[in-house]
């Protein structure tokens, strides 16, 4: 079971979780927010829409298209 932290919580998921769905089971499942502070999350998880972005151990990546790894730090844009 990869332990990971999304904003600084620390989160355990099953082998093969994306961070996407990590980021639904650590609480309200948004990825970043808009120029208007309106919270954004994944949409399509296939990676076209880009609604998943966040920081992944500092490199900008796709949380629909990233599996959890065991230390992973991810953050997202609140």
């Amino acid at each position: 079971m990869p332990e990971l932290y999304i904003d600084g919580q620390r989160i355990s998921v099953a082998a093969g979780t994306s961070v996407a769905a990590a980021l639904a089971l650590a609480g309200d499942g948004c990825s970043r927010s808009a120029l208007n502070g309106t919270r954004r999350a994944p949409l399509c998880g296939m990676g076209v829409c880009q609604e998943c972005r966040v920081s992944i151990d500092g490199q900008r990546r796709l949380a629909c298209q990233t599996p959890c790894r065991d230390g992973m730090r991810v953050e997202t844009r609140r």
